[in-house]
């Protein structure tokens, strides 16, 4: 089964999209057809500068939330949420692409309005394909009966592309994955080092800046926006290190273990703060921040 959670960011709910969402009790039989089964994340039209479908993910399990009564989580499974590398609107020139939320007589029924609810498996890949158009990579897919083995580890090697796209779902090979998170952080970021300012274009017209996961991939960090910073090669592999951090409110922070510290802090910001997306729904998350510095950073 394939579903749809809405998710907004100034929701009411403890909603951490490539982590968890919660949802009452009065959604969940709904919910648990979706166990061990793909969703797709969408916003509604009615947010300002919505990002209609946005994300995917698979459902690990649904557990009763331990702090609120009533209510429950549907945890996703480590390493399979991804962002797409364009946002999918709720309705283009032909009509919805979400075709199973028309009623008989050809309008748009009530379901939109469900914070939970299934999805064929044709809408998903047609909202997935969407999602994912402008790739120059093929999508990799496997047919939905053995998706229960589908697996998100590094170094997976790519399922075949099939001919028959109605009984087909996206696996979560890295070689799809880096693409799209590339393009979302650079983007967010105006191909910008966030901690030096610099932005350098190669000969080929390609940013040299990287984008870089704040909680790592092999711990099981996501490739959510949320998740990313761009930095220079040099910043990049001192951020893994542990050798420069970030507080919630985006100072750097250096590591009294880095042996020149003087020509670092000649090439950070002056202001010791980081660069802030414009968009500041594409601004680290705190977790990811505190991860970082909790499991990183050499104090």
């Amino acid at each position: 089964m394939f579903g749809v959670f809405i998710h907004r960011e100034d929701s009411r709910y403890d909603d951490h999209p490539s982590e968890r969402y919660q949802f009452p009790s009065s959604y969940l039989s709904r919910a648990m057809q979706f166990e061990r089964g793909w969703v797709l994340f969408y916003e509604p039209t009615k947010v300002r500068e919505s990002r209609g479908y946005y994300a995917v993910g698979r459902i690990e399990k649904i557990v009763p939330d331990p702090s609120k009564s009533g209510m429950y989580l549907a945890l996703i499974e480590p390493g399979s949420y991804f962002e797409f590398s364009q946002n999918v609107p709720f309705k283009n020139d032909q009509g919805l692409l979400e075709r199973g939320l028309y009623n008989d007589a050809g309008k748009i029924s009530g379901r939109a309005q469900s914070a939970v609810r299934p999805i064929s498996e044709s809408d998903f890949n047609r909202i997935l394909d969407a999602g994912l158009s402008d790739l120059d990579t093929p999508l990799p897919r496997i047919d939905q009966g053995e998706s229960d083995a589908l697996q998100f580890e590094e170094g997976q090697t790519p399922f075949e592309y099939e001919v028959s796209r109605e009984r087909q779902i996206l696996s979560g090979s890295r070689a799809i994955r880096s693409p799209i998170f590339r393009k979302l952080v650079l983007n967010a970021y105006d191909e910008r080092c966030a901690f030096t300012g610099l932005k350098f274009i190669n000969g080929g017209g390609r940013a040299e800046v990287e984008a870089a996961h704040i909680r790592a991939v092999e711990h099981k960090g996501p490739d959510s926006v949320q998740n990313g910073i761009a930095l220079s090669g040099t910043v990049h592999w001192m951020f893994d290190r542990g050798l420069l951090s970030l507080a919630d409110n985006m100072e750097i922070l250096v590591s009294r273990y880095i042996n020149d510290i003087d020509s670092v802090e000649k090439l950070i910001h002056k202001s010791f703060k980081a660069t802030r997306p414009d968009n500041e729904r594409n601004a680290p998350h705190p977790a990811f921040l505190k991860w970082h510095r909790d499991n990183c950073f050499k104090v």
